[in-house]
């Protein structure tokens, strides 16, 4: 990888970690979302997308439970006790998808290239990661879904430490919550 391709894919990693992704949530507009007091967790709790062991971890999806459970418990929403139907069956989606960008750069200009030769245009290939965490709220009675909002982001390419880990995920979940309940 060329210098010049290797600070673009650094400047685009860069942009897209200092940009808030935006928070896409849908709801079903008929449900009265003030009778929802209790909550569980679906089985499973956590699905991954792709099914790899590089993505599914039970340390994520330790951290993820741990996150939604804390903003549901700030909007009054309680674990359901042990053998009692809960309003609300909650699962999380982490999925990470491989994504391309096409990347032009134009060297030279309308009058040539450095010594007035003619100009010309590099294009590469930006190969990045994607992830994208969803939450899923089902009806406890009917098993419909009633809510979901999801955001995603291009992933950092250096490894983070688990605290860092886990501050990014608790900061997405709760963007992901201040969607719920949702205002009409």
């Amino acid at each position: 990888m060329s210098f010049r391709t290797t600070a673009l894919a650094v400047t685009l990693v860069a942009l897209a970690a200092c940009s808030t992704p935006p928070v896409s949530p849908d709801y079903d507009a008929t449900r009265d979302f003030a009778a929802y007091h209790t909550w569980a967790w679906q089985t499973p709790a956590v699905r991954y997308r792709p099914d790899d062991p590089r993505v599914e971890s039970d340390l994520t999806g330790q951290r993820i439970r741990s996150a939604v459970e804390t903003q549901l418990d700030q909007r009054g929403l309680r674990a359901a006790p042990a053998n009692v139907q809960a309003d609300l069956k909650v699962q999380a989606w982490l999925i990470v998808e491989d994504r391309q960008e096409e990347v032009a750069t134009n060297y030279g200009g309308p009058w040539g290239g450095y010594w007035g030769g003619p100009g010309y245009s590099e294009t590469r290939t930006l190969d990045y990661k994607v992830g994208t965490l969803q939450l899923d709220f089902f009806d406890g009675k009917d098993g419909k879904l009633v809510w979901r909002a999801s955001s995603e982001q291009v992933l950092r390419t250096t490894p983070q430490n688990p605290a860092e880990r886990e501050a990014a995920i608790r900061k997405i979940v709760t963007r992901l919550l201040t969607q719920y309940p949702p205002r009409r």
